[in-house]
């Protein structure tokens, strides 16, 4: 006589009970996905106004405020200097704007720690807009009016991708804890 789990403790994979998500997806996929999108930039083609949004910035945001506590405080640094390696800003700036950033998220997370995405997404904006100017001002570039017009499509597509970029990071983050490890 076959002994058959009941329906509700199995799936298309089988049996659910004794499955685990592995430590070492759980813990890598965030980083490595923050990575691929401080990599992503280099693909496009240059133009004469910068229109290609800081994607790896934008996805540790999303991780961060889809996912709060999931990244430490301390993320920022290391991932900000990955950045720095690849986008051609001055060496330090993102390792201090990443690491200002994350502990400006980390202040918003303990003075409200229920936000809905409405409060999120003018989070990420203001963030992105601050990063942008702080990055333009960094770099070396003169501040003239007609230079901060420039920024303006780079700015408002960045504001844009953050639904975007949120959904991706939750549907990395089902991905990231699925259960397929089986545990003895």
């Amino acid at each position: 006589m076959e002994r058959y789990a009941p329906r509700a403790r199995s799936d298309a994979y089988g049996r659910r009970i004794n499955r685990a998500h592995s430590p070492l997806v759980a813990l890598a996929l965030p980083w490595l996905s923050i990575l691929l999108g401080s990599l992503l930039p280099m693909f496009f083609i240059a133009t004469a106004l910068p229109l290609i949004p800081p994607t790896g910035f934008l996805t540790l945001l999303a991780w961060r405020l889809v996912r709060p506590g999931l990244l430490p405080v301390w993320a920022g640094a290391p991932l900000g200097l990955f950045d720095d390696l690849f986008s051609g800003q001055p060496l330090g700036s993102g390792v201090l704007l990443w690491s200002l950033t994350m502990i400006a998220i980390e202040l918003l997370d303990r003075r409200l720690p229920w936000r809905s995405f409405a409060q999120d997404w003018i989070a990420a904006t203001l963030s992105l807009l601050g990063y942008l100017l702080a990055a333009f001002l960094v770099s070396g570039a003169t501040a003239t009016a007609p230079a901060l017009v420039a920024l303006g499509p780079q700015a408002l597509l960045s504001a844009l991708l953050f639904p975007a970029a949120a959904r991706l990071v939750a549907t990395l983050d089902r991905l990231r804890l699925t259960r397929y490890r089986v545990t003895a």
